[in-house]
C-alpha cells in the first residue's frame, strides 16, 4: 500500500493526514467536469425547522458544510488549522489590552454574487439579525459576548465585547457571522427553505424532492474576494441515504468523493485493500459523541443515577467492538488532542466497576433497577449507531442496576424532540465551531447552551468561562478550562463517550482530498480538483 503523509499546520497533538492507495473500480465520474461529492447528511425543511440554511438558524455539521462555501465571513479557518485568518476582512484584530474591541476592515471591491456591493453595513445588519432573531438552534450564543457592533465608513466594523473574549475571531469565521444581503434576509425573520445568497466562493442551486435538498450543485461566483482560492469550476454535493448507497456510487464512477459519514466496515476494507483507484484519506478528527441528559426529568434528576451510568459504561469495550480504529475512549468533553484537556471522568471513576455504581445508588436510596429509555438519531451520527446503543444498553443492564431501552428517531424529528425536552437521555454528537476548549464547554454548559438543557451552575456561567476567555494564551487559560471539566465529572449533565477520526475515500484523478475537510469537519470544497488517475 503507497502511503504519503502530509504536514500541516496544525491544533498541537493532531494526527497528520495520511493517504493511501485503496481498492476501486475504473476512474471517471459521469458528471462532466463537475466533481461530484457524495455525503450521509440530510437536509430537511420542516414545520419545526423551516429555514434549515439561514445563518442565523443553521447550526449542525452538514448545514454548515453547505453555508461555508456559500456565505463568505470576516474570518476563515485554515486549510491546516491554526489561528483564523482575514477572509471577506483585508484585516482585523484586537485594539486593546483587554481583548474587548475587536475591529475588522473589508477588502476593496467586496461583493455579493448577484454584483451587489459588501458593505460594513451589511456585516452590521447581520451579526445583530442573528442576534435579535435567537433561533430555538442555540446558534446565537455564538455571538453572546458581543455588545455593539459599530460601522465605520462603508469598510469598517468595530465589536465592542461585553467581557474580554480570545475565542472572538474563531467565531467570526461561523456561519453565523456570515455576511448576507438584507435584500434577501428579513431583520427579524428566518429566510424559510433552501435559497441561499452571499458572497463567498460559490453559489449554489438546490435540488429539492419532498422537502428535502438531495442535490447542491455549486458554482463558482466570479463576483467573488476573498482569501480562498477555488480549484475547481463547479462541485454537485448529493445527498445518500446511507453510506452503502454512497460507497456504491463510487465503485461506479457516479460520485468523485465520498465524505462523512463512512461506515467502520467501508473504511476497514479500503485501509485493506493494495492496488485499485480509489484513495482513503484519514485525517485528524475532532467529532465527540456523549450521552446528554435532562436534568430535570423524574428519572435522571438525581445526579447518582447519573454518576452510576459514568461508573459502568465501558468506553474501551463500546470503541473496540463498534468502530474499532476509527474512534478513542474520551474522558472529558474536551477531546484529548485540544489544549486544556483534562482526562476528568476517568480521575473520578476510575475503571468501570458495578459495585461502586451500586454505592453511588445505594448511598442515596435510589431504587434499582433504574428504568430508563436510551434514544439516539437513525440517520445523523452515521450507520453504526445503532450497533453503539445497543452495546450501550446490554452494559447497563448486565450491570442489574439499570433496565434500559433504546430507541431510535430520524434525526428530522429527532431534534426537535430534544430541544423541547422530551427525552431523558439521549446520544448527540459534537463538531467544533473552531478547534478550542471554550467550544466544548461553553455551548453546553453556558446560558442559552445549543441542548436546551435545564443544568446550569454559576461557577461555570458566572467564573469560569469569562476566565478562561480573558486568557489569549490558552495554556494560562488551562486552570479554569480544568476546573469546568472536573465538575462536569462531578455533576454529569453530559457523559463523554468517543472521539472519532475522519475519512475521505476520492477517485484517483480527485487532488485535494488532504485538504478537502480540516479537523473541526469543515468542508472545504475549493480544494477539490480534477487531475489524472493512475
Amino acid at each position: 500500500m503507497n502511503r504519503k503523509t502530509l504536514v500541516l499546520p496544525a491544533v498541537a497533538g493532531l494526527l497528520t493526514p495520511v493517504l493511501a492507495a485503496c481498492g476501486g473500480s475504473s476512474s471517471g465520474g459521469k458528471s462532466g467536469d463537475a466533481i461530484v461529492v457524495g455525503t450521509t447528511d440530510r437536509f430537511t425543511a420542516s414545520s419545526d425547522a423551516p429555514a434549515p440554511l439561514d445563518p442565523a438558524y443553521a447550526y449542525d455539521v452538514g448545514t454548515w458544510n453547505i453555508l461555508r462555501q456559500t456565505v463568505q465571513t470576516l474570518m476563515v479557518q485554515p486549510r491546516g488549522d491554526g489561528e483564523p485568518q482575514p477572509e471577506a476582512a483585508e484585516s482585523c484584530g484586537f485594539t486593546d489590552t483587554g481583548n474587548e474591541r475587536y475591529a475588522c476592515k473589508l477588502r476593496k471591491d467586496l461583493k455579493f454574487a448577484n454584483g451587489d456591493p459588501v458593505t460594513a453595513a451589511d456585516v452590521k445588519y447581520s451579526i445583530d439579525r442573528a442576534r435579535a432573531i435567537k433561533a430555538d438552534s442555540g446558534v446565537f450564543a455564538l455571538l453572546s459576548t458581543i455588545d455593539t457592533v459599530e460601522t465605520q465608513g462603508d469598510n469598517e466594523v468595530i465589536f465592542h465585547l461585553k467581557t474580554a473574549d480570545a475565542t472572538f475571531p474563531f467565531k467570526l469565521s461561523t456561519p453565523v457571522a456570515g455576511i448576507v444581503d438584507p435584500k434577501d434576509y428579513e431583520k427579524n425573520k428566518l429566510r424559510d427553505g433552501f435559497d441561499i445568497d452571499g458572497s463567498g466562493p460559490y453559489t449554489m442551486q438546490a435540488e429539492v424532492k419532498n422537502n428535502e435538498l438531495v442535490k447542491a450543485t455549486f458554482t463558482k461566483n466570479p463576483n467573488y474576494r476573498g482569501l480562498l482560492t477555488p480549484k475547481n469550476d463547479k462541485v454537485v454535493l448529493e445527498s445518500f441515504d446511507d453510506a452503502g448507497a454512497m460507497g456504491t456510487a463510487l465503485d461506479k464512477g457516479d460520485i468523485d468523493v465520498m465524505t462523512r459519514t463512512m461506515d467502520p466496515d467501508q473504511i476497514r476494507k479500503l485501509q485493506n485493500a493494495t492496488h485499485g483507484n480509489v484513495n482513503l484519506v484519514e485525517m485528524p478528527g475532532l467529532e465527540i459523541r456523549y450521552l446528554a441528559f435532562n436534568t430535570d426529568a423524574p428519572t435522571v434528576k438525581n445526579k447518582a443515577v447519573r454518576q452510576a451510568m459514568a461508573q459502568v459504561i465501558n468506553r474501551g469495550e463500546l470503541v473496540s467492538k463498534v468502530y474499532g480504529t476509527e474512534a478513542e475512549p474520551l474522558f472529558s468533553l474536551v477531546p484529548a488532542t485540544i489544549t486544556g484537556h483534562s482526562n476528568s471522568f476517568f480521575n473520578k471513576y476510575g475503571n468501570p466497576s458495578v459495585d461502586k455504581a451500586r454505592a453511588l445508588l445505594s448511598r442515596v436510596g435510589v431504587s434499582t433497577p433504574v428504568k430508563l429509555t436510551l434514544h439516539y438519531t437513525t440517520d445523523h451520527y452515521g450507520p453504526a449507531t445503532a450497533k453503539e446503543f445497543e452495546l450501550l444498553k446490554q452494559q447497563l443492564n448486565d450491570s442489574g442496576l439499570f433496565d434500559v431501552t433504546v430507541q431510535g428517531t430520524p434525526w428530522e424529528k429527532f431534534r426537535p424532540a430534544e430541544k423541547k425536552g422530551q427525552y431523558d437521555v439521549y446520544g448527540m454528537g459534537w463538531f467544533p465551531d473552531f478547534p478550542d476548549a471554550d467550544n466544548y464547554l461553553a455551548p453546553f454548559l453556558d446560558k442559552d447552551n445549543t441542548l436546551g438543557s435545564p443544568y446550569a451552575n454559576p461557577e461555570i456561567i458566572n467564573t469560569l468561562i469569562p476566565q478562561s476567555r480573558r486568557e489569549a494564551d490558552r495554556l494560562t487559560a488551562s486552570k479554569s478550562l480544568t476546573d469546568m471539566q472536573d465538575i462536569v465529572a462531578e455533576d454529569v449533565p453530559i457523559l463523554p463517550l468517543w472521539q472519532g477520526k475522519q475519512y475521505v475515500a476520492t477517485r484517483d484523478d480527485i487532488t485535494g482530498s488532504e485538504y478537502v475537510m480540516n479537523s473541526s469537519s469543515t468542508l472545504q470544497l475549493w480544494e477539490l480538483g480534477r487531475g489524472v488517475g493512475s
